[in-house]
């Protein structure tokens, strides 16, 4: 190893993973939802956070939608 390096020299290039990066977002769920997502992770051993994200992206890869009545 060198004991000192020269980065001016150095060409920049761009993130490949970029389009890959998350974007935090601030949600409210109920507590038995996330009691749920929870109770998986510790089966599956993913992180609740991921499993929700994989979740919302299949409905949103599928185009799954809900179906609401409201009681009148």
């Amino acid at each position: 190893m060198r004991k000192e390096y020269d980065f001016a020299r150095m060409k920049g290039r761009r993130n490949p993973y970029v389009r890959h990066l998350k974007t935090p977002v601030t949600i409210r769920m109920g507590a038995d939802v996330i009691e749920y997502f929870k109770g998986m992770s510790q089966r599956t051993g993913i992180p609740y956070q991921n499993l929700i994200n994989l979740y919302l992206r299949d409905c949103a890869q599928h185009g799954r939608t809900i179906s609401i009545r409201w009681a009148s």
